[in-house]
């Protein structure tokens, strides 16, 4: 386990010998209060000629955030409104920027989030670390009736009309400390000055930490096992491919992708990757014929021809007409447009 996982865990186990690095999350508070301010007085740009909606988090590792934008963009396509996604493109390194994201688009030039929400939705997608950049250049190339940014939230030069943030419900804020003694990368009373937190999944009560904001539930449903080499998705209840499996993943918490297939009754033999980290073929050889299982996010990160046991869990993340609807009326948009 590298030295991340380990103090991440810590974290959210609430190690006491994390109290050491107290005085430094101090000072972090300090610091990243003092930018927040500067960079919203002094830098933040302009409105667009879109409402901007960023999806982010306040936490360190995988919220669900992904999912949840994909689920938003067809839910918005669904009722007519032109989606367009930007992000920073973490893991890709394109020759220029920004780079318009297409499904043949090599994920090494734009990262394997962007290129999944491109293959999962159809929609304009951008990619650029100046996340500024990205929304002019979407927006010019291909007008819409709003913008969603794939995390961002801390990226204060971002013009936003719309802050969601996704939590972790089952990990929580964890000790609810921030950087470096806890995950946190902003206060829990940030989580009261957002316009909506989505829970993802079943846990902690944030009641307090989240005041007037609007909450929403979600929680990641399977679809199905879809095999690597052939593309034919089989059912959970279907598959005939034995309870104990190797789970491989470079996600930001491959524990949850552990535990998302126990609940589905497989004996899971975990192997965690960094997230964002390319699957080799060596991580996906154990010696055996067991099936392995990856995620999406990992699917469009792995170029070689695909073994007959290598599946991919597909799911997607229900989200209510009622979150739908507090959306839309908060970014103003009108059906007129549509």
């Amino acid at each position: 386990m590298s030295i991340e996982k380990r103090w991440l865990n810590a974290c959210y186990s609430n190690s006491i010998w994390l109290l050491l690095l107290a005085p430094l999350s101090w000072l972090f508070s300090l610091v990243s209060c003092l930018r927040r301010v500067v960079l919203q007085s002094f830098y933040q740009g302009k409105s667009f000629s879109a409402p901007v909606a960023v999806v982010g988090n306040i936490s360190v590792g995988g919220s669900g955030k992904t999912p949840l934008i994909i689920a938003l963009v067809n839910a918005l396509n669904e009722r007519g409104y032109k989606v367009g996604v930007v992000s920073r493109g973490y893991g890709g390194d394109a020759n220029a920027y920004p780079l318009a994201v297409t499904p043949e688009t090599p994920v090494k030039q734009c990262g394997d989030e962007p290129l999944l929400i491109a293959q999962s939705c159809g929609c304009p997608v951008v990619v650029d670390p100046d996340r500024v950049r990205a929304v002019e250049f979407l927006l010019h190339e291909s007008p819409c009736h709003i913008v969603l940014s794939d995390d961002g939230l801390q990226h204060y030069r971002l013009h936003r009309d719309i802050e969601i943030v996704v939590v972790d419900a089952i990990r929580g804020l964890g000790n609810g400390r921030t950087l470096p003694s806890g995950p946190l990368r902003e206060s829990p009373s940030r989580l009261s000055q957002v316009d909506f937190v989505v829970l993802n999944g079943s846990g902690a009560d944030f009641s307090v930490a989240i005041g007037p904001a609007k909450t929403h539930k979600v929680e990641l449903q399977a679809l199905g096992l879809r095999n690597m080499s052939s593309n034919q998705l089989v059912s959970v209840d279907a598959w005939k491919g034995g309870s104990t499996v190797h789970a491989v993943c470079g996600i930001g918490h491959p524990e949850r992708f552990a535990q998302t297939l126990e609940g589905l009754g497989f004996e899971v033999i975990l192997s965690g990757l960094n997230d964002h980290q390319q699957l080799t073929r060596e991580d996906l050889e154990f010696g055996d014929h067991l099936p392995v299982i990856i995620t999406a996010k990992d699917a469009v990160k792995y170029p070689y021809v695909a073994s007959s046991n290598l599946w991919v869990l597909e799911v997607e993340m229900p989200i209510s007409d009622d979150f739908v609807a507090s959306l839309v009326e908060q970014a103003g948009l009108d059906m007129t447009a549509v």
